[in-house]
């Protein structure tokens, strides 16, 4: 609960006796200032202000956060950027960096026959009543006009990323050639030294390769298919003409969170790193600024205008996750940044603010390698493999939205009926043609995977069985219906391969369905899957103006949330590749203009 300057500070001892959300929030969030608890002010001996004063404070130099900033400062806000981690960037910087924006500009150029009536009807019939309406019609208006700001106020250009369809496109509204954009690629020397806290990739790119998202998934069948060696072929020569130009080339959500950065320098936005959010400045019932450490001490920040929290989701809170979220679950299967903790989210519960989502998560089944999960995308899409549940049996579509597969494994899995971890059970003819993770065809797999107990392999279908613990019987009965399915390109239990999404990272050269395969060939191999997200998409609630909102509604004056701190404009659903940054930069954007607006909201 906020506490209002000049009331006494709570005592120790009554947080730890508090229940609930409001025990981990004093325990965990609330900032300690000369031995006094702090819940959502500073109390007790005040720690240093800073020296400036500022408009706008945005909390998270990510998607959200940058574009915001980038914003304020463009719209004549005097705007500064705390960061908690030493580097800038955050999840966005590690992702592929896909933006589902529809009607933006590069993609009408491109030729797509997009309109505002189609993306409404389409993103209506994918998030349903989960999110008001007038949140959704916030991101589809404000989304084109952010892309357009962005190119016209950083070096950033993007791509159409075209052919990789909406997740839904057989609903109203629903594009098969797709809305994803990504960005082109950017030479890192722009940034000068800063391109040193440049946060580094999820998955990096091969030395001497340019790469972009949309060439992954030609790469990952080059092996067997000729547009796959013109694809490998091209990255090279980007980048061979990228070294001899003397370029850093950086693609994805490097080349994102790169030219976000170098708007922020070119409008003299400062970025404090390794600054954590401490706790929200309210006097008034209003948040007038942060309290944060920086260089050892704790100072506040103020912000005449408002703050805009765009710190990520709480991927990397155990104590959250265990609260929030289905069992099981941890903070080893996220491919998110690791400084993603809800800091900002439970400095906003402390201020009043509602929360929203905060069961659900950008899912993707992945695999528990040792070191980092891996984030399985295209793997459980090609074909010649096959999910199963604990019992031997396939449960779902592999093909599907990955966000979809994770949902069905929770939803499914019981002590009697185990889906977590399930099996993506592959075989050598599988492995002889398509890349995995970053190990090229016939070449064999680590040796930690196996020691770890992520991948095992056998010589048939009863011995894999037999190690992973399942049924040797159901598990045989499963791959021989399954092999069926494959001579006849139907797939009769969960229709894998009839929608065009599916078909995106199949393999063109399978007959008669490019999604199917037998596996046949020994040996075969079987990887464990658990829920693996890009990071928790809960957080704090927020209407079609970025504004944080309470419980009954009303708005906490100067508080705004964007990106994987504010509950999603997707709800419990996933329209496209991008969804995650898309609306995360939208409604930064959208945070900032109304701060500047509306100065006195």
């Amino acid at each position: 609960m906020p506490v209002s300057p000049g009331l006494p500070p709570q005592r120790p001892e009554t947080a730890l006796t508090a229940e609930g959300p409001t025990r981990r929030a004093l325990l965990r969030g609330a900032a300690v200032a000369g031995g006094a608890l702090v819940t959502g002010a500073v109390l007790g001996r005040a720690p240093a202000y800073a020296d400036d004063e500022y408009d706008v404070v945005v909390v998270g130099c990510g998607a959200a956060g940058m574009t915001a900033a980038l914003t304020a400062a463009k719209r004549g806000l005097r705007t500064v950027v705390v960061e908690k981690a030493p580097t800038f960037g955050g999840s966005a910087a590690r992702s592929g960096a896909g933006i589902w924006i529809p009607c933006n500009e590069v993609i009408l150029a491109a030729g797509v026959p997009d309109t505002p009536a189609k993306a409404a009807t389409y993103l209506a019939a994918v998030v349903g009543d989960t999110v008001p309406a007038e949140r959704q019609r916030a991101f589809l208006t404000n989304g084109p006009a952010m892309i357009s700001f962005v190119m016209r106020n950083s070096p950033l250009r993007f791509r159409w990323m075209e052919g990789y369809s909406d997740y839904y496109p057989e609903l109203p509204g629903g594009m098969p050639n797709g809305r994803s954009i990504e960005p082109d690629q950017l030479d890192g020397h722009i940034l000068g030294a800063e391109l040193a806290n440049l946060n580094p990739a999820y998955i990096p790119t091969p030395n001497g390769l340019v790469v972009f998202s949309a060439d992954y998934k030609w790469l990952t069948i080059s092996a067997v298919n000729p547009k796959g060696l013109e694809v490998s072929a091209a990255c090279l020569a980007r980048g061979t003409a990228a070294a001899l130009r003397g370029e850093k080339p950086l693609t994805m959500g490097q080349s994102l969170a790169a030219g976000l950065r170098a708007g922020l320098l070119a409008a003299g936005v400062p970025v404090w790193l390794n600054t954590p959010l401490a706790d929200l400045l309210i006097e008034g019932g209003r948040v007038t600024g942060v309290v944060v450490s920086r260089n050892g001490q704790q100072v506040r920040v103020r912000a005449r205008r408002g703050v805009v929290v765009g710190s990520g989701g709480f991927e990397h809170s155990a104590a959250m996750r265990a609260e929030f979220q289905r069992q099981p679950i941890g903070t080893a299967w996220t491919v998110g940044a690791r400084e993603n903790t809800g800091d900002g989210i439970e400095a906003g519960e402390r201020a009043g603010a509602a929360l929203d989502l905060m069961d659900d998560a950008w899912w993707g089944p992945a695999i528990p390698l040792p070191g980092e999960a891996y984030f399985c995308l295209a793997e459980r899409t090609l074909p010649g493999c096959i999910l199963v549940n604990g019992g031997g049996a396939r449960f779902v579509n592999e093909g599907a939205p990955y966000s979809d597969v994770v949902h069905v494994m929770y939803d499914r899995n019981t002590p009697d009926s185990p889906h977590i971890p399930a099996w993506l059970i592959v075989d050598q003819q599988y492995r002889n043609r398509y890349l995995f993770k970053d190990v090229p065809p016939l070449l064999p797999l680590p040796d930690a995977w196996y020691r770890s107990g992520a991948v095992f392999q056998a010589a048939t279908v009863e011995q894999l069985a037999q190690k992973i613990g399942v049924p040797p019987s159901a598990l045989r009965a499963t791959v021989t219906r399954f092999n069926g399915f494959a001579l006849t390109g139907k797939d009769a239990d969960f229709h894998r391969g009839d929608s065009v999404y599916d078909r995106y990272y199949a393999d063109p050269y399978v007959k008669p369905n490019p999604c199917l395969a037998p596996l046949w060939l020994p040996p075969f191999y079987a990887f464990k899957i658990v829920p693996g997200d890009l990071g928790t998409k809960g957080g704090m609630r927020t209407d079609a103006r970025a504004r944080v909102l309470r419980a009954d509604g009303s708005v906490i004056p100067g508080l705004y949330a964007a990106g994987n701190a504010s509950g999603a404009v997707m709800g419990h659903s996933y329209a496209g590749a991008g969804s995650t940054i898309g609306p995360a930069m939208t409604f930064g954007y959208v945070a900032a203009n109304d701060l500047a607006d509306s100065p006195g909201a």
